[in-house]
């Protein structure tokens, strides 16, 4: 498959059932939708009283948090190597 082709995969998210199209590999978006339903599913059993908006909004809060600090680390690996380099 061609980075430019869309790829249409069907997962289940939290109960409901999305089509994803993307140019990513099925079993990448896969991927992706298992980790934010173990994700919902998580945060949910430390608080049954949230509806599924507001679970959605924490997950994706969570999500962006952790892309943060990978991103973070990342760039001060980064740094590191380019001094080692220097």
């Amino acid at each position: 498959m061609s980075k430019t082709e869309k790829n249409r995969t069907t997962v289940d998210i939290y109960g409901q059932h999305y089509v994803i199209m993307g140019t990513e590999s099925s079993s990448q978006i896969r991927l992706v939708a298992a980790l934010v339903d173990d994700k919902m599913r998580e945060i949910n059993s430390k608080n049954p009283s949230l509806d599924v908006s507001k679970l959605a909004v924490l997950t994706a809060v969570n999500a962006v948090n952790d892309y943060i600090k990978l991103k973070d680390q990342l760039e001060r690996l980064q740094a590191e190597l380019q001094k080692e380099k220097d």
